[in-house]
């Protein structure tokens, strides 16, 4: 059975499709496509973005171990190239049906990125709900429980968690490394010894 993000689940293209189409309209921020996935999705992925006319760079994460650590492969693997690459970050299993207000607010983060900020994308929640990470301005609350998510929601002062992020490669690597040295360094070999083909990326799996 396929993952949800590569499954037509709100409309004739996939998740994965319907993300990889989100900045069409926008060339000044519409850049390289890179996309992380696992081994066994490789052609799968590969075939879907090919059916919409999308080329792109498909790293294959040996396990997978969340956000942090699939970023920091990928902002290793653009800072080869040029250490000042904005990335962009976007999960492929959001439906999102208004593109021009995602547009939007990318393109009112931009700024910010280019100034050295880490930028996350916060949804204004509309119910309680345990199961998503909350951003509270100054602070992550990662899943909070029943009574805190209601207190959200009633404050008015907190968003949900999209785990959508801008910033610039090398803003969120200095971030990785002062606060997560041992992912950084782990993440940085791994890259380093990759194996690089004509269709995938395959960081070092023995070292990440």
């Amino acid at each position: 059975m396929y993952p949800k993000q590569l499954l037509p689940l709100t409309g004739k293209e996939t998740l994965l499709q319907q993300t990889a189409r989100r900045l069409e309209g926008m060339p000044d921020v519409a850049g390289d496509c890179l996309v992380i996935c696992n081994e066994a999705h490789r052609f799968l992925v590969a075939q879907q973005l090919a059916e919409i006319g999308v080329e792109a760079r498909i790293v294959l994460e040996p396990e997978g171990r969340n956000t942090a650590p699939a970023v920091a492969l990928a902002a290793f693997l653009e800072a080869q190239r040029n250490a000042e690459t904005t990335l962009l970050v976007m999960p492929a299993d959001h439906v999102i049906r208004d593109s021009a207000t995602f547009q939007a607010a990318v393109g009112r983060a931009v700024a910010a990125a280019a100034s050295g900020a880490l930028v996350t994308f916060g949804i204004v929640p509309d119910r309680q709900e345990t199961g998503y990470g909350a951003v509270a301005v100054t602070s992550f609350v990662e899943k909070p429980d029943l009574d805190t998510a209601r207190s959200y929601v009633s404050g008015g002062k907190h968003f949900w968690n999209s785990g959508m992020f801008l910033f610039g490669a090398d803003a969120y690597l200095e971030a990785l490394k002062q606060f997560a040295p041992k992912m950084h360094e782990i993440c940085a070999k791994s890259i380093e010894n990759s194996v690089i083909g004509r269709d995938f990326v395959r960081p070092d799996a023995q070292v990440f």
